[in-house]
């Protein structure tokens, strides 16, 4: 999965929303409710360089399928909505179904 720009893409995705989900759910709520401000500095840093790598990576799987400019603002505008990266998740694993039955069945061998 990780040998094409799609896979990367997709992991890079998913890992982008769960931080995203984080830092909106645990991290914010925290500092404003708890007066614990590091973990928004923590998290948030981390969201921000996974952000930098989803760019990137959507930059390369767009020039790599030929995707749509449509697909692609799609995906774009996904990281910004919470939980957008189940959308874009179900997307993508249409797109490449071959890719999604070699990860079902690694896990398989857990």
């Amino acid at each position: 999965m990780l040998k094409t720009h799609i896979g990367r893409f997709r992991v890079i995705a998913f890992l982008e929303g769960l931080s995203y989900l984080f830092l909106l759910f645990i991290a914010m709520p925290l500092k404003y409710i708890a007066d614990l401000p590091l973990y928004v500095r923590i998290s948030g840093s981390v969201h921000g360089a996974l952000f930098v790598l989803f760019i990137f990576l959507l930059f390369l799987a767009w020039m790599d399928r030929k995707w749509s400019i449509k697909f692609a603002a799609a995906a774009f505008i996904s990281s910004f909505i919470p939980f957008g990266m189940f959308w874009l998740e179900g997307k993508l694993k249409r797109e490449d179904p071959g890719k999604t039955t070699e990860l079902q069945s690694n896990f398989k061998l857990l």
